[in-house]
C-alpha cells in the first residue's frame, strides 16, 4: 500500500512543480510590471480600503476605475510629457552644437577650462590641437557619430518599453484594486496555512518593508525637487519650478536627477553665463544628487523598521540582481530572513 502511495505522491508533486514553472515562464515577461503594480497596490490598499471605497459606497469596479485614473495622473501623463520634453532639448542641444559641426572649433577655448584642477591644461592644449586641424576634427566626429547613434536607438527603445511597461501596470492595477478584497483574505490564508501566526506575521512585515521603501523613495524624490527648485531659482534658470517637478519624478530612477541640472548648467554655458553654470554643476553634484545617498536609507529604514545597513544592503543588491523592482525586493526578502532568524533564536532559547 506505501509502495501504491509514493508513486502517486511523486506524480502529485511533479504536476504541482511543473505548473508553478508553467506559471512562472508565462508570467516571466511582465514580472517587473506584475511586482511594480503589486508594490503601488500594497502601499495603497489600506487607505483606499478604509477611506477611498467608503466613499463610493463600497463598489470594487467604481474604485478601481477611478484609482486607474489617478494612476494615470501620477504616472502616464508625467511620462509622456517628460519625453516630449527631452525630445524638445535634444533639438535644443542639436541647435547648440550645430556651428561646430558646421564651423568647427574656436581657436581658443573658454578661459576656465585651462584653471581647472589636474586636467586643464591637458584639456586647453588638445583642443588647440583639434582646433587647430579640421581634419582631425572631422574624424573625431565620426568616431562619436556612432556611438552617439546606438546611445540615442537604446535611448528610444528605453523610453517605448518604460511606457508601454508603465501601460502594464496600470491594466494590472485595476484588477488588484477591483479584486482586493479576496487577493488580501487568499494571502493572509494562504499564510496562515504555510506558517500559522509567523506567516501572518511575515505578511506584514513584508508590507511594513515595502511602504517603507516607497516612502523613502517618495520623500527622497521630493527633498531632491524641492533643493533643485531652489538651486534653479537661484541661478536664474527659465521654468525652475517644471524643472524641479521633472527633478521629482525623475530621481525615481538611476541618474535621474543630472540629467535635469546637468542640462540646466549646459543651457548657462550656452548662455554666457558661465559662472552660473560652473555653480549649478557643483550644486547638482554636491547638494541635489548627494540627498539620494543620505535622506532615502534614513526615511526607509525608519519607514520599515529596519536598521540602515540591512536596508543599504537590500536596497543595493536588489537592485544588482532584480533590476529596478530589487529596490523593494531586496529589502523584503532581508527584513523577512531577518524575522525568521530572531524567531528562530527566541525558540532556541
Amino acid at each position: 500500500m506505501l509502495g501504491e502511495q509514493n508513486p502517486k505522491r511523486l506524480a502529485q508533486v511533479a504536476l504541482v512543480v511543473l505548473l508553478i514553472v508553467g506559471c512562472v515562464a508565462v508570467l516571466l515577461p511582465f514580472i517587473g510590471a506584475v511586482l511594480f503594480a503589486l508594490v503601488i497596490w500594497i502601499c495603497t490598499w489600506d487607505v483606499y480600503a478604509r477611506r477611498f471605497l467608503p466613499c463610493l459606497g463600497g463598489r470594487p469596479s467604481a474604485g478601481a476605475s477611478l484609482m486607474l485614473l489617478l494612476l494615470v495622473l501620477i504616472l502616464l501623463l508625467p511620462t509622456l510629457f517628460l519625453a516630449g520634453s527631452l525630445a524638445s532639448g535634444a533639438d535644443r542641444l542639436m541647435d547648440f552644437v550645430r556651428p561646430y559641426f558646421e564651423q568647427g572649433l574656436p581657436a581658443n577655448p573658454p578661459a576656465w577650462l585651462a584653471t581647472l584642477p589636474l586636467v586643464g591644461s591637458e584639456i586647453d592644449s588638445f583642443w588647440h590641437q583639434i582646433a587647430s586641424n579640421r581634419e582631425e576634427f572631422n574624424g573625431l566626429i565620426r568616431q562619436l557619430l556612432a556611438p552617439a547613434r546606438s546611445f540615442l536607438l537604446a535611448l528610444g527603445g528605453i523610453l517605448a518599453n518604460g511606457l508601454l511597461q508603465i501601460a502594464l501596470v496600470l491594466f494590472v492595477s485595476f484588477f488588484l484594486f477591483r479584486d482586493g478584497e479576496a487577493l488580501s483574505s487568499a494571502l493572509y490564508t494562504a499564510a496562515r496555512k504555510l506558517g500559522g501566526e509567523l506567516g501572518e506575521g511575515m505578511v506584514d512585515k513584508a508590507q511594513d518593508t515595502v511602504v517603507g521603501v516607497m516612502l523613502g523613495i517618495v520623500g527622497t524624490a521630493a527633498a531632491q525637487g524641492t533643493v533643485a527648485l531652489l538651486g534653479f531659482l537661484i541661478a536664474g534658470v527659465p521654468g525652475a519650478v517644471l524643472l524641479g517637478f521633472a527633478t521629482f519624478f525623475l530621481s525615481m530612477i538611476p541618474v535621474g536627477p543630472p540629467l535635469i541640472w546637468g542640462g540646466a548648467a549646459a543651457w548657462l554655458y550656452s548662455e554666457g553665463q558661465t559662472g552660473w553654470a560652473i555653480f549649478m554643476a557643483l550644486y547638482g553634484a554636491f547638494v541635489i544628487s548627494s540627498i539620494d545617498n543620505f535622506v532615502k536609507p534614513i526615511l526607509m529604514a525608519r519607514g520599515a523598521g529596519l536598521s540602515i545597513l540591512l536596508i543599504a544592503l537590500g536596497v543595493l543588491g536588489g537592485v544588482l540582481v532584480f533590476g529596478f523592482i530589487g529596490i523593494f525586493l531586496g529589502p523584503v526578502l532581508l527584513a523577512l530572513g531577518q524575522m525568521l532568524f530572531i524567531r528562530w533564536i527566541r525558540e532556541e532559547s
